[in-house]
């Protein structure tokens, strides 16, 4: 800092002197001004970086789509769903699943009464008044049952050549396993996930038989193989479906990231494993291209391509809106969840085919001025001058105008009561696969990937129609797979 003596030194020595000392200063000023609105920047930036962290380390499987494994050990149960005011266990009216006496037992035991426990008179020649009854339920001993199968050899005693009995179709081989064993086999390993080895184990524990991974390894092959007319069927039963429920996981196959397409609705499932994850994938599936229905999806923009309605699953919608409502303290994310639950109520209480005219229109102004609210508090971020490429927008401005351009999407589980309120159906379908991948890291070959999703489509579908597994997957083995028939819906 200078001195009052330099400065009245610097005045004497003439003008010059002034003018040179007072543009120092100003280009010092300058110098300092740049210098503070750089920091400005810098910290604006690192604001913004730490908001963004910030954000992104409060993502949980309960406001994000990340799995419920990434919270780790020490997540918090938080579910979106809202309690019903009912106490836990079975309520009042609900038929239960107890034990109940069976009228034809397989085995009876008599338990006579010898004496009497009073006098000691005998009563052996003494006809019963009653029984009290009691029964056990118990597995018998489980052990393979072998037969033996004898084709008989004769010779003619006209033209002394051999003649022999034809064996069954499904008895080709000298020593095999029967279509029932393979199908327990395949059922554990494909539905039940049990790895090869493990399954080896189970079956000499329980059945005294042990199983080799190769003989495991041909009978999914055969099921799969056996599998074809299924496929066929379910691809043209869900492409002529009214609501179709579709969604995709990433699966590795090798060392290289492949996806499992999923298409469902409450009776058929199927599967299918494919390089790419977009419209190529499921174009070349086949199912898309020709659907005409509603197509419920977590709003995966290449499923917009098809000439199809479309509903937008608003599960991911209440955890987008809790996200924004905790990381960013925005209340009108909550409002637009509570209203979002409020129609769901008002549809599944409804007593009539649809909603009465003024509860849409009040739901729909309920709608929009939140989203008015939300927009005012989110304004557009405009792009800078010749700034390259779109102008990125914060998580709540991206979500706004989602449920804004497509409202329609978002609200027509509310004008049609077959739509779906989510794409939970789709979710749980496509789970299993997921969980396959978190036991066994990865699928070793595409022929395995594909035989599973195969498998799984079937063993879906016979689940979700009330037939038994176990002999369903017998059928497919003997190249008799039962094919549930189907009528195509008239929506038109």
């Amino acid at each position: 800092m200078m001195t009052r003596e330099e400065i009245l030194a610097i005045y004497d020595a003439g003008s010059d002197a002034v003018i040179a000392l007072v543009e120092g200063l100003l280009n010092q000023i300058e110098k300092l001004s740049f210098r503070v609105q750089e920091q400005d920047k810098l910290i604006e930036k690192l604001t913004d970086r730490v908001t963004k962290l910030e954000a992104q380390l409060s993502k949980t499987s309960e406001n994000s789509s990340k799995p419920p494994s990434s919270d780790g050990l020490k997540r918090k149960n938080r579910s979106l769903r809202i309690r019903s005011g009912r106490k836990p266990g079975g309520q009042e009216g609900h038929a239960g699943s107890t034990l109940s006496f069976c009228e034809t037992p397989h085995e009876v035991k008599n338990y006579t009464a010898e004496v009497c426990s009073r006098c000691g008179q005998d009563l052996s020649a003494i006809q019963a008044l009653i029984h009290e009854r009691r029964q056990v339920f118990e597995l018998p001993e489980i052990r393979l049952h072998v037969t033996e199968h004898q084709a008989e050899i004769k010779a003619c005693p006209v033209c002394h050549s051999e003649s022999k009995g034809v064996f069954p179709e499904d008895v080709k081989q000298g020593i095999q396993y029967g279509s029932q064993f393979k199908a327990l086999t395949v059922y554990l390993n494909q539905y039940h996930l049990l790895p090869y080895e493990r399954l080896g184990e189970l079956l000499t524990v329980v059945c005294g038989q042990s199983i080799s991974e190769g003989s495991v390894f041909n009978a999914i092959q055969g099921c799969s193989e056996n599998l074809s007319e299924f496929e066929s069927t379910a691809k043209a039963v869900l492409s002529q479906a009214k609501v179709l429920n579709h969604d995709e996981t990433g699966v590795r196959v090798g060392q290289k990231l492949h996806w499992v397409h999923s298409a469902s609705t409450a009776d058929w499932t199927w599967y299918q494993v494919h390089t790419k994850r977009g419209q190529e994938a499921t174009t070349e599936i086949g199912i898309l291209p020709e659907f005409a229905g509603i197509l419920a999806h977590d709003h995966w923009k290449p499923y917009f391509q098809y000439n199809c309605a479309h509903a937008l699953c608003n599960a991911h919608h209440l955890r987008e809106l809790k996200f924004i409502q905790e990381s960013y303290k925005q209340a009108w994310a909550g409002e637009m969840a509570d209203l979002l639950r409020d129609i769901n109520t008002a549809v599944k209480t409804c007593s009539q085919s649809t909603l009465s005219q003024s509860e849409r229109v009040t739901f729909e102004k309920r709608y929009t001025e939140i989203l008015a609210v939300g927009m005012e508090m989110n304004p557009l971020i405009r792009k800078r001058t010749h700034q390259r490429g779109r102008q990125k927008q914060s998580p709540a401005r991206n979500l706004l105008e989602r449920l804004s351009n497509y409202q329609q999407e978002v609200l027509r589980f509310m004008y049609d009561f077959q739509v779906p309120f989510d794409n939970n159906q789709a979710e749980r379908d496509i789970r299993m696969v997921k969980l396959h991948q978190k036991i066994s890291g990865c699928f070793r070959s595409m022929a395995g990937a594909e035989a599973f999703c195969r498998i799984r489509s079937y063993i879906s579908t016979m689940k979700k129609q009330g037939f038994d597994l176990i002999d369903s997957l017998a059928q497919v083995i003997r190249g008799q797979p039962v094919i549930p028939s189907f009528s195509p819906p008239d929506f038109r």
